[in-house]
This record gives C-alpha cells, structure tokens and sequence, in this order.
C-alpha cells in the first residue's frame, strides 16, 4: 500500500467533476436454504401439536423458531469487507497473481467468496472472516491491459441460517507486462552516431582500435603520441642526411571512434489475431494459453529493446495504432521500463487505419518493424523507410496458424489472405528489407541466431 503523505494527484481541470456518491444501502440479511427447512418444521410441529390437541407436541417447535429469531436479530449491522487487489506484473512464467483481502466484521464469522477468470472455470470457498490475505492465481500467456479476477463475496452466520447480500467487485484491470529474452548479437543501422558507444566506426578518434600513424598536429594528446614509430622515422631521416639522430616531428597513433546506435521500434498494433483462424476478428474468443500476434510482437520489441539498451545503445518506439508522436530514443533501464508499459498499453483501436503520411523517425536509425504484413500498410511504410536510406528489419508476428472449424468459403478466402501476405513479404526483400519470423513465445524457438546472421550481414546502403 503506497503512503498517502507521499502520493500526489494530479487533477486535469478539463476533465468533468465526478457525481456525487449516493452512501450505501444499510446491511440486511437474507434467509439461507436451511432457515427454510428449520421455519417449515418448526410450524408444522407446531400446527399439528394444535390440531392434535397436544401441548407438547407443540412446544417442541418452538426452538426452530425462536433459533431463527435470535439468528436473525443477531446478525451485524456491518458485513465482511473483501476485496481484489493486483499489481502491474510480468507473464514470465505463465501465471498472473492477485491478492483477496478479507476485513473481518464483529458477529460475522464465514465469508463465502467465488471468483472468476477469464478463460477460466469459476473456484469457490469458504473462509474464516478474519484479518487476512488470500493468494488467487490463474494461468495465462497473454499480456497488455486486461480485466481479470472477478469477485462475487457473502457472508453467513455460524449456523448457516443466514447469509449477507452478495457483494460483486467489478473485474480488476491489470497491466501484464510482456517477458524479454536475451538475444547474444543484433544487427546495426548504417551509420553510427554520437561521440561515445559501444560500437567502432568508421571516422577516427578516441576508441580502441587502430586508424593510422600521423604526424603530431595542434589538437593531438600528448599521450597519443607513438614513441617507437617517431624514433624510427626520424632515426632513418637523420641516417640518410648523415647526421646524428634527432627528433624533428613527433608521430601520433590515431584509432577508429566509438559510437552508440540509434534504434526505433515500429509496432503495428491495429489488429490482433490468434493462432485459430475462426476467432479473427474476436480477440475475446482466444483462449488464455494461445498467444496472439500482438503478444508476439510485445514480447518480441520489448527483447530487442532491452538487448540494445544493455549494449548501450538508444532505442525509441512508435505505435502504428496511435496517431501520436512517437517516443524519442532514449538509454538507460529507466526507459525500458517506459518502453515496457508502452508497449503493455498498445492494442487495436476499432478498424485498422491506414498511415497516409510516413511517419518521420531519427535520421540514421536502424527501424525494426512488427507486424503481421495481413495488409499493404506497413509494407509500404517499411519500403518507404528502406528508401531513405535507413536499414529496415521486418519482424514477422502472426502465430502459427490453425485451420480447423473453417467452412470452404472461409478456407478460400485464408487462401487468398495468406497468398497477398506471402507477397508482400517477398517484395520486402526485394526491397532490401531484412525480414525475420518470432512466431512463438517458447524459448526454444532460436530467434537470436536470425538475428545473429543479420548482425554479421553487410548490407550495401
């Protein structure tokens, strides 16, 4: 629980003024299904004791019925308090974690709880009303802002004659963030830049390997200067004009700078499909342990996205699905953590548009692209940015895909969607577009070595 001294608010004096909370109804209880049986039986003694004209007959329903009085007039004007509570967390391994708190409430010893998931079969149980934390778990592999863990909560009295009014918490909104995989070598744009990296290029300065041998020029360091190399060169001059060797020009050793990369991930995140081909078009209808394509393709920028940034690197991120300004490149853990949860936020927004102005990213950065190419959109973007002079690397996210439960028109018209996709993948080549396939979440699919091959490709601007 965060400190309510050190949390502000931040209020925006545009947005329009919450309505005023009418206060809650006052707690009342509710019969259970056994005060029914203990009210029937305890009138029918009753009655019959009458009409028989026995007075002790009658007598004895008299406890049920005056058990069901004290019960009722026992009960607390206060029921339990319960709650959902879930953090911002990973699907790392497969499973999303949430907290139930239980507050107890004098007189109330039960609480039933049911809670519900999506994907999931309902679990009930019967707890002890006391001061306490319950674990709840599902299993899940899919990420991004969702709805989960329903809750339906009510509490009873100790003779299960009464129970409160069932108390519903709408489903807890939670942040899953995608998992990253360490990737050993990633290619790098055409040009480096700026004055520090972690990368040798190609004009020289303070770096590591060697450029040439030059003669000292106001500028130079004083520890750069080669001693070997000026005793040599001015020893042979000296020899050759037949005097005694002395230092005329001083020598200077000059290496190759280092530089960082400039990095801007690309996410297409205007649809998103499933491994079965009969739920395109419904993202509800997948099921939790089937990764969509935008799970592929958050998991797949947030891995490239750590992996540079521990190099050193600078990376940038621009969401295909927004019409806003992309995030500036930037290092450092603290903006992967900011890329992380732009990129938990992205997801389709109604129909998938299409870009009529080319986005515009940092000149000499390396643009790596993720999508499902399912349309010519991100194509054309990617050959525009080929064209400029960037080095563009296609990153292909549709899952493998499942046929079963498609009529013959729908098998025609995949057909015909799956032909213009694989077109569009060949003309990106074609192009000089680099194009790699992340078409799973397990790690045994070697991703890394791909990259691998492209980090050592030497590609003609």
């Amino acid at each position: 629980m965060s400190d309510p001294t050190t949390t502000a608010r931040v209020v925006d004096p545009d947005a329009p003024r919450p309505r005023p909370v009418a206060p809650a109804p006052p707690r009342t209880s509710a019969p259970a299904p056994a005060s029914a049986a203990w009210l029937v039986g305890g009138v029918l003694v009753a009655v019959v004791g009458l009409v028989a004209g026995r007075p002790e007959v009658a007598v004895l329903g008299l406890p049920l019925l005056l058990g069901l009085v004290v019960s009722r007039a026992g009960w607390p004007a206060q029921d339990v308090r319960a709650r959902l509570r879930a953090a911002d967390q990973t699907a790392s391994a497969g499973t999303l974690q949430a907290e139930l708190e239980v507050g107890a409430a004098p007189g109330v010893p039960l609480l039933g709880v049911r809670v519900d998931a999506p994907g999931h079969r309902p679990r009930e149980a019967l707890l002890l009303a006391r001061d306490r934390v319950v674990g709840v778990r599902m299993r899940s592999v899919r990420t991004g802002s969702r709805a989960l863990f329903q809750l339906d909560a009510r509490s009873a009295d100790p003779s299960g004659l009464l129970l409160g009014p069932v108390s519903s918490q709408p489903p807890v909104v939670m942040t899953v963030l995608p998992s990253t995989r360490a990737l050993r070598a990633l290619p790098l744009p055409f040009r480096l830049q700026g004055l520090t990296g972690p990368h040798g290029s190609r004009r020289a300065g303070d770096g590591g390997d060697l450029h040439d041998v030059a003669p000292f020029r106001p500028g130079d360091r004083l520890r750069r200067i080669d001693w070997r190399v000026t005793a040599r060169i001015n020893g042979q001059g000296a020899a050759g004009a037949g005097q005694p060797g002395a230092v005329s020009e001083l020598y200077v050793r000059r290496t190759f700078a280092t530089a960082d990369a400039t990095v801007m991930l690309v996410v297409d995140s205007r649809d998103e499909v499933g491994p079965r081909v009969d739920t395109w078009g419904d993202a509800s209808a997948v099921d939790e342990d089937e990764a969509t394509s935008l799970d592929l393709a958050r998991t797949a920028a947030a891995s490239v996205a750590r992996s540079y940034l521990e190099a050193g690197d600078r990376v940038g991120l621009e969401d295909l699905g927004r019409l806003r300004r992309p995030s500036p490149p930037a290092g450092g853990r603290p903006h992967l953590h900011r890329l992380t949860q732009q990129l938990a936020r992205a997801r389709p927004d109604g129909e998938p548009t299409r870009r009529q102005r080319v986005p515009r990213l940092p000149s000499g950065a390396l643009i790596v692209l993720f999508s499902t190419f399912l349309d010519d959109d991100p194509a054309r973007l990617a050959t525009s940015w080929r064209g400029s002079g960037h080095r563009v690397v296609a990153v292909d996210t549709l899952p493998p895909l499942l046929l079963a439960g498609l009529s013959g028109r729908q098998r025609t018209a995949f057909r015909v969607v799956s032909m213009d996709r694989l077109d569009r993948i060949a003309d990106l080549g074609r192009a000089g577009v680099e194009t790699v396939s992340w078409q799973s979440l397990d790690p045994a699919h070697d991703v890394a070595a791909e990259l691998g091959v492209l980090a050592r490709r030497r590609v003609r601007r």
